[in-house]
């Protein structure tokens, strides 16, 4: 099955976002048999916090997330907000942790990345539908 058109995902994640927000965790953990976080970084420009609700992996003690941008040529805004500021928090269900996240290593992304599309078949159509090299992102609690 391909992925919704892009206008389509990003209402749904923005219906999810606010769920998972607005309820403070009780809801939007688990969605369309996902399990998911709400990462909140600092804007880059703005300085403001900005809240993204993300499929994520466990790996070790850190949380690994892809930034795939649904296969756009642009990385997302989260990403870039990381990068350039990397303290952030993570929404687990109601519980909240602090995390730093960084770019996984080559050798950390290709172990990773296989248990990703094992998890969500479209990373492998995100990937091929971009020339951007689609990092993988590891939470790390601080």
């Amino acid at each position: 099955m391909a992925p919704p058109p892009r206008p389509v995902a990003e209402i749904i994640w923005k219906i999810h976002r606010k769920l998972y927000t607005g309820t403070r965790g009780r809801f939007g953990h688990r969605f369309l048999g996902m399990t998911t976080i709400l990462l909140t970084t600092k804007g880059r420009k703005s300085g403001e916090p900005r809240s993204t609700a993300l499929m994520y992996l466990e790996d070790g003690p850190a949380l690994a997330v892809v930034a795939s941008n649904l296969g756009s040529d642009r990385p997302p805004a989260w990403w870039l907000n990381l990068q350039a500021h990397p303290l952030a928090e993570v929404r687990i269900g109601p519980q909240r942790r602090r995390v730093r996240g960084r770019e996984a290593t080559e050798e950390e992304r290709a172990a990773l990345w296989p248990r990703f599309v094992d998890m969500y078949a479209d990373y492998e159509a995100y990937e091929r539908a971009t020339s951007r090299h689609i990092p993988i992102v590891l939470l790390e609690g601080v």
